[in-house]
């Protein structure tokens, strides 16, 4: 691992090996999304339309 600094800014150069596997596990620490069941959907569409109608 090597650090260069252009611009007063410091940057690292990794090889390709880590580069994936910090990749990797930081996908693994990602949260997916939270599903909404119909009713939740239906309530948030109303609520979005209903907001962008008022910007109007």
């Amino acid at each position: 691992m090597n650090t260069l600094v252009i611009d007063n800014k410091s940057y690292v150069v990794l090889p390709v090996e880590n580069y994936e596997a910090l990749q990797k596990r930081a996908a693994l620490k990602a949260r997916p999304e939270k599903l909404l069941s119909v009713e939740e959907a239906r309530a948030h569409s109303k609520k979005m339309i209903k907001k962008w109608a008022d910007a109007k």
